[in-house]
């Protein structure tokens, strides 16, 4: 069994910005125990007992066994649904996939004592659109105007008014295609004559396109907060030109670091990856926060940083420390 207390890492094997941080604690000598609650039952096995002296247990993976009980930290990255045995079906594999979301999922969030970066629950609300946008608008960033709906008029009408628009997922959902290739879609401008029917079948999102010279990337771990400038795309989406992009680590400016610590704050997060738009007047307009961003992707120098923030924040379970 793993001696000292470790810190559990949740996520699926191809996950590169996990990778990462397991090395940098693997080099501090800081036990890890990581997991894929997508591999349970077959390959993770749990056991916890709950009695008068409080919770004791066993989690048991191909290459590890702690006693999850005793974790320092969670680092809860991006995990694989929860599956059922093979040959199991229909009706009975549902039960089974909601048994372990519920059980092994309740006791990996339940934790007594383990510090959490960030803890599912938080992420799972600061995911949702409508309350990003209500929150980074009480938290005085500058948000462009934007409309959630399915009523075709109306967004005609929002086109018309606020042109350009462009259109954004309210979640990224996994989209494939025939071969079962992943399918991305993009920010993209929409005019009020693209509009049609299709409106109505569910819920989107437009917003006034905001003329930017730059995007700015901020990184917020605990209290260091690391803003990146991406130059050089030739199109509103810059995910689609990373080959054509420039990337510069910047100060933060104080008004809108303490906008970011009060947005942490309301979500109860300690880890939030920022997307802002820098306009011709160097004016910084807020477009979301994802919880679990990612951050692997910049130069090699800029990620280090922010690997070893996330490091520390695990090691020394959130509690302050020296450098």
């Amino acid at each position: 069994m793993t001696s000292g207390r470790p810190v559990i890492v949740v996520s699926r094997l191809d996950d590169a910005t996990c990778d990462l941080v397991v090395e940098e604690l693997n080099r501090r000598h800081v036990p890890v125990v990581r997991l894929d609650p997508g591999d349970f039952p077959e390959e993770v096995a749990v056991s916890v007992v709950v009695g008068g002296w409080g919770l004791d247990g066993e989690l048991r993976t191909p290459s590890r066994s702690t006693d999850p009980t005793r974790a320092r930290s969670v680092y809860w990255r991006r995990p694989s649904p929860y599956t059922a045995p093979a040959g199991v079906t229909g009706q009975d594999a549902r039960w089974c996939r909601e048994q372990a979301r519920y059980g092994l999922g309740g006791i990996l969030c339940s934790l007594p004592g383990a510090y959490y970066l960030n803890h599912p629950w938080q992420n799972q609300q600061a995911e949702h659109k409508p309350a990003q946008l209500a929150t980074a608008v009480r938290c005085d960033f500058d948000v462009p105007p934007t409309l959630m709906t399915n009523v075709l008029s109306t967004a005609r009408k929002f086109a018309e008014e606020h042109g350009p628009v462009v259109y954004k997922p309210l979640r990224n959902t996994e989209y494939r295609d025939t071969d079962r290739g992943a399918l991305t879609v993009w920010v993209d401008e929409v005019k009020a004559a693209d509009l049609d029917a299709g409106v109505a079948q569910t819920m989107h999102l437009f917003q006034k396109q905001v003329p930017t010279v730059a995007h700015l990337r901020v990184t917020a771990v605990g209290g260091e907060i690391f803003s990146v400038r991406i130059d050089g795309s030739p199109g509103l989406d810059w995910r689609r030109h990373y080959e054509e992009l420039s990337y510069t680590l910047v100060s933060t400016p104080p008004r809108l670091a303490h906008r970011i610590e009060r947005y942490l704050k309301v979500f109860g997060l300690t880890f939030g990856a920022f997307d802002f738009g820098i306009d011709r007047d160097g004016r910084t307009w807020w477009f979301e926060c994802n919880p679990n961003g990612q951050y692997a992707w910049f130069p090699e120098p800029i990620t280090r940083r922010i690997v070893r923030a996330v490091a520390d924040r695990l090691q020394h379970a959130g509690e302050p420390y020296a450098p």
